[in-house]
């Protein structure tokens, strides 16, 4: 990724803090360098935006975002932080950014010292955790007035929601994508295998992949949230109906969902795959990367993975390599494709020094345009309605949007729980995969998890 460049570039932050806790679901790594902080001047490669409506004119003093570099880059970042200076060129702007950055400022956040903007997303953030510590800024009466440059409405552009917290809105989901199994289109016609439409076809396509001695389906082991949301959590909403009611009640960790006959038969699916030699079972000691290398090569025919899966490994692909996309693979025939989406949500610090700023630049992000840079920038989609068809996005970010068009899926809610839950929940998915436990035991596991976060 090149930086966006004019005048020069000011390095005035210094912090690191050397513990990671999560991987990234857009794609952390092991690199532990210390947070970029700089000073965004304006771009020339970039196209002059109009300042949003409401926004006010000539912003002055200082203005701080945080964001993580994973899957998605930082070419967006820095091409509307570019953008947003030269609108405000008075407004001395400092991007701290880095694919640790959530660790390195965990010790500003808890001092009382936070950046005024921040992305949540990357190792070590957790969205529900930082609204329980009282971190952000209530943005319920804003979200309600906040238009673009467009004189459009935010909310009425927006493909999701912001999450709601017993009435209120904390933050605004900026990226909104799904999970999903992805394949390699070329070499399944190739081979002659055909693509899973649901469960019974999985299984047939499954058999015919293993008896060539390629793994059917390999996972991030390490970072098992890949594997809950792109293969788990779907089968859960088919269980149910194709009801996606369920996975709210999952978040509001109501008593007994865990147990429910939904989950119960979700998870015995999963089984079911295990047990046939479907599931790699080296795939519970390899990291993103290392399980995307292996799809990559052919050594396993399908993976659970978000929409940032081919911007990710775009350095790795082989030639002829074609990314596909399925949103789900274990609903029973006849049954419609059931989507689970994935957030990464920007927000305002409660002890915000230039919430003003803050604010503005919120707006100032929400634009159509925006988001078909940011389709074009990261091979994913931004949580705003646009039209991608004549953008330069990839096959895959179509795919997806087609998806969702269509009258034969549907999108569940997002699934957020506070982290003590979701560490459950992944520990759970792998002892479950390792033979460990029973479904009815991973059952047992998550109501005590979800009873004592309830307390």
């Amino acid at each position: 990724m090149k930086n966006v460049k004019k005048k020069s570039v000011f390095v005035t932050l210094v912090l690191l803090l050397a513990v990671s806790m999560l991987a990234a679901c857009s794609g952390a790594n092991k690199n532990t360098e210390k947070p970029v902080a700089t000073a965004t001047p304006a771009s020339s490669e970039t196209t002059a935006t109009k300042e949003p409506e409401g926004t006010p004119a000539g912003l002055t003093g200082e203005f701080e975002v945080q964001y993580f570099v994973g899957g998605y880059g930082d070419k967006w970042w820095k091409h509307v932080l570019a953008e947003f200076q030269k609108a405000n060129p008075e407004l001395k702007i400092t991007e701290t950014a880095g694919s640790q950055i959530n660790e390195q400022m965990r010790p500003r956040w808890i001092q009382g010292s936070p950046p005024d903007f921040v992305y949540i997303d990357g190792a070590g953030s957790n969205e529900a955790q930082m609204v329980t510590d009282n971190q952000l800024l209530d943005l319920t009466s804003f979200l309600k007035e906040a238009k673009n440059k467009d004189g459009k409405a935010l909310l009425d552009i927006a493909i999701g929601q912001p999450t709601d917290y017993s009435g209120k809105n904390f933050t605004m989901p900026l990226v909104f994508g799904s999970w999903g199994t992805f394949y390699d289109k070329a070499w399944f016609a190739a081979q002659g295998w055909e693509k899973p439409t649901d469960f019974e076809s999985f299984l047939a396509v499954g058999e015919k992949i293993k008896a060539t001695g390629v793994s059917p389906y390999i996972h991030t082991g390490v970072y098992p949230y890949y594997i809950n949301g792109g293969l788990l959590n779907s089968a859960i909403v088919s269980e149910n109906g194709g009801d996606g009611s369920i996975i709210s009640r999952m978040a509001s960790l109501e008593e007994g969902v865990f147990k429910s006959e939904p989950i119960m038969k979700a998870l015995d699916k999963i089984v079911q795959l295990r047990d046939k030699g479907f599931i790699d079972p080296g795939s519970i000691a390899l990291n993103h990367t290392d399980s995307q290398m292996a799809f990559l090569q052919h050594k396993a025919a399908f993976i659970p993975n978000g929409l940032w899966l081919e911007n990710e490994m775009s350095k790795d692909v082989p030639a002829g390599f074609e990314f596909d996309f399925i949103p789900s693979v274990l609903q029973d025939k006849g049954e419609k494709y059931v989507a689970i989406p994935y957030t990464a949500s920007v927000a305002i610090a409660e002890k915000a020094k230039n919430p003003e700023a803050a604010k503005a630049f919120l707006q100032f992000i929400f634009t159509e345009q925006f988001a078909v840079d940011w389709a074009e920038m990261t091979g994913a989609i931004m949580n705003v309605k646009a039209d991608l068809e004549s953008s330069s996005a990839g096959p895959v970010v179509k795919t997806a949007m087609k998806y969702f068009n269509s009258p034969d899926l549907v999108v569940a809610p997002a699934l957020i729980v506070n982290a003590d839950v979701e560490k459950a929940l992944q520990d759970g998915i792998i002892a479950l995969l390792d033979k460990r436990i029973t479904p009815a035991e991973w059952g047992e596991r998550m109501e005590k998890a979800a009873a004592a976060a309830r307390k």
